[in-house]
């Protein structure tokens, strides 16, 4: 069987990268032994969470696309 390249773990139902959000995840099932409406809790908020970084970076990226380019006009002739 193909093994999954270092940078991903596998289920039996999904192939994920590592991302913090899911080592938490990870972390907090493996400690507090979760019922599965749990883990339907914490995949929806793994979702939630990127949905957030998502929107800071767009609107990040909005304020500097806004800020017109600076510098001097020169006459050519």
């Amino acid at each position: 069987m193909k093994q999954p390249p270092k940078n991903q773990s596998q289920t039996s139902e999904h192939v994920y990268q590592n991302c913090p959000c899911r080592e938490i995840v990870d972390t907090v099932r493996e400690f507090l032994g979760v019922s599965p409406a749990v883990r339907q809790h914490l995949a929806n908020s793994r979702v939630e969470f990127l949905k957030a970084i998502r929107e800071v970076l767009n609107e990040r990226i909005e304020h500097l696309s806004s800020q017109g380019q600076k510098g001097t006009k020169v006459a050519v002739e």
